[in-house]
């Protein structure tokens, strides 16, 4: 097994993420399951989400932890397991509590389980592509909830109960999806992660290898932290309002079309992470970010300007530019960590950054409080370009930590 071309345990890496993302499609999969239980409230229904972000990022930090002590191969079966366990749970339910057991918490603790196991494991073999890697990978994560979210809905009837079938469909497809590809998850040795292929010239300055303890205490860390939360918040607060100020802009545009064009923020946002890969890989951290920083402005302005004049083309526009920005923020999470703690403690501290997304889950509930008090999208648009400006500062503030570390390397 060890002896395939490293590219091969990226295209698994790949397809495993694409199953795992379904968690994402949640808006999509509760439509049914929300006309069949009318009593339940949307509050009830988003609450499911809040749930399974939670446990996704219990399960990522459970990769990490499980790590250094089981086989990845181990703990992607055992999410193989918990997914066939959630989702024939799910697609039985008759309380929200099953529903919040079964989705929430178990296939939530799953997904998290094995985008650990990817990360830690895929990345190993990729020393001198971090961010390329990172953007690759997260590619199929990052798509999945668009692309399941529409085979489900061709597959799906109209009828009451009938979202139950796909559920179990998925609940066996996904499971043997992941068992089949358990055996590709090995760690390399150091002359496999390599080969011939020499390592970046430009490397960080400031890289060190460093326990979770280590890490935590450093102010980058905690700056960079911040950083990601406020950008991952921007992203998820033009989701939560793409639909709603697409057909204020376009009240006459079919609800298919508006669907297919809120799409494009997740179909650009896969886009996104590969790209923001490469650029970290070739222009540095402090660039890369900026560039997000900048990009989630000129989003902010083009949206903005298709509000106030009407047009639904910079609508358009707006979504696919949104989509590429907030799409860039999770490779950079990953290469940040990878290239200023390094590889061998990777997994517990890449599960550390990311438990930024249990905070930056609220952007799309603030989003939401602003259009409620001021009536307007504008108030969107605009919590995106504040986000973004405290992007630049925090980029700036690593940027003196950076040099602070440095002045103390050579002090002593």
């Amino acid at each position: 097994m060890n002896k395939l071309n490293r590219w091969v345990y990226a295209a698994v890496g790949v397809l495993v993420l694409f199953c795992a993302g379904i968690i994402y499609a949640w808006s999509v999969l509760s439509a049914p399951i929300a006309a069949e239980f009318t009593e339940w409230t949307k509050a009830q229904l988003s609450l499911t989400f809040t749930i399974t972000m939670i446990l996704f990022c219990m399960g990522c930090m459970a990769g990490g932890f499980l790590s250094s002590k089981l086989s990845p191969k181990l703990y992607v079966v055992a999410a193989a397991v918990l997914f066939l366990i959630g989702f024939q749970m799910t697609a039985n339910i008759h309380s929200v509590i099953m529903l919040y057991i079964g989705f929430g918490v178990i296939s939530g603790f799953g997904s998290g389980l094995v985008y650990n196991a990817v990360m830690g494991t895929i990345t190993k073999w990729f020393p001198d592509k971090q961010g390329l890697i990172s953007g690759v990978l997260l590619m199929g994560f990052g798509v999945s909830a668009f692309a399941i979210g529409k085979l489900y809905q061709a597959f799906t009837p109209d009828e009451i109960g009938a979202w139950r079938t796909s559920f179990r469909f998925m609940g066996i497809v996904i499971p043997v999806v992941l068992a089949l590809c358990a055996p590709f998850f090995v760690k390399p040795q150091p002359t496999e992660a390599t080969g011939n292929v020499q390592k970046k010239s430009a490397a960080n300055p400031v890289a060190m290898e460093a326990t979770t303890g280590q890490m935590i205490r450093k102010p980058a860390f905690w700056l960079y932290y911040i950083w990601a939360i406020l950008l991952s918040a921007a992203g998820l607060a033009l989701i939560s309002q793409a639909t709603g100020s697409a057909s204020e802009v376009g009240p006459v545009v079919s609800a298919g079309t508006i669907a297919t064009v809120v799409g494009l923020i997740s179909i650009f946002n896969a886009v996104g992470r590969v790209l923001s890969g490469m650029l970290y890989d070739r222009l540095g951290r402090a660039a890369t970010m900026n560039l997000v920083n900048t990009s989630f402005i000129v989003t902010s302005v083009i949206l903005t300007l298709g509000l106030t004049t009407g047009s639904f083309a910079l609508i358009v526009v707006g979504f696919i530019t949104g989509g590429l920005s907030y799409g860039s923020v999770a490779p950079i999470n990953s290469a940040f960590v990878s290239s200023y703690y390094g590889q061998k403690n990777f997994s517990m501290n890449f599960s550390v950054i990311n438990t930024n997304l249990v905070i930056a889950s609220f952007g799309s509930t603030i989003a939401g409080s602003l259009y409620d008090a001021s009536r307007s999208y504008l108030s969107t648009y605009l919590l995106m370009a504040v986000l973004a400006l405290g992007g630049f500062v925090i980029t700036a503030l690593i940027g003196m930590c950076d040099k602070r570390e440095l002045a103390a390397r050579k002090a002593r």
